[in-house]
C-alpha cells in the first residue's frame, strides 16, 4: 500500500465517525504527534510528578476519566456567566 492509499483508507475510516469519536481520535493523535516532538519532556519532572502523571494515565486508561464536554458543560451550568 503506497502512502496515497493509506491516506485515502484512513480518511474513509474517518469519515464513519461520529463527531465524539472523531473528537477522541483526534486527541489520541495530537498525543501521538506531541509525544514524538519531545522526548526529553520528563526532564526536570521530579519522581512525583512523574507517578503522579502516570497513575493519572492509568486512572484514564481504565475507564474512570471524564470527557472534557461533561466537565465543560457542568462548569458551564454551575457558573452560567462563563
Amino acid at each position: 500500500m503506497n502512502a496515497a492509499e493509506l491516506k485515502i483508507k484512513i480518511f474513509r475510516q474517518l469519515d464513519s465517525f461520529d463527531i465524539s469519536k472523531l473528537e477522541e481520535f483526534y486527541g489520541v493523535m495530537q498525543n501521538y504527534i506531541n509525544s514524538k516532538k519531545d522526548i526529553d519532556e520528563w526532564v526536570g519532572v521530579t519522581d512525583e510528578e512523574k507517578q503522579g502523571i502516570e497513575a493519572a494515565i492509568k486512572e484514564l486508561d481504565s475507564g474512570k476519566g471524564i470527557a472534557h464536554t461533561q466537565v465543560m458543560h457542568k462548569f458551564r451550568k454551575k457558573h452560567s456567566n462563563a
